[in-house]
């Protein structure tokens, strides 16, 4: 399909969906940084997909997702981290149908502003 990018195969009756891994890696930054508290998704040196603080990888037919990002203070981190999760799993699920093994997140920090 592509030339270097990987993708994600979904079966059905009547034919294959193939969505790219960065378009999951967009949804699942989208969906994180709409999580009250969350400050940003972090700069990685070296990432594999074109979203920014997001690495993905595929496990079977289910996908990892590890997000790295900031959160602002005064926030609640495990409460944050456990609602960054469930958005995640949720936007992707619904949006592409594919089966999210486990959302990993990664807190780089905390945020004044």
């Amino acid at each position: 399909m592509g030339e270097n990018k990987d993708y994600l195969t979904h079966t059905e009756e009547q034919g294959c969906i193939h969505i790219s891994e960065d378009v999951l890696a967009s949804i699942a930054s989208g969906a994180a940084e709409e999580v009250e508290g969350i400050s940003g998704l972090m700069n990685l040196a070296t990432k594999k997909s074109g979203a920014k603080g997001v690495r993905l990888s595929v496990d079977g037919d289910k996908a990892v997702i590890d997000l790295y990002v900031m959160i602002r203070y005064g926030y609640a981190i495990p409460e944050v981290a456990g609602k960054i999760q469930e958005a995640v799993a949720g936007s992707i699920e619904s949006m592409t149908g594919f089966s999210v093994k486990a959302v990993n997140v990664h807190v780089g920090g905390v945020s004044f502003q």
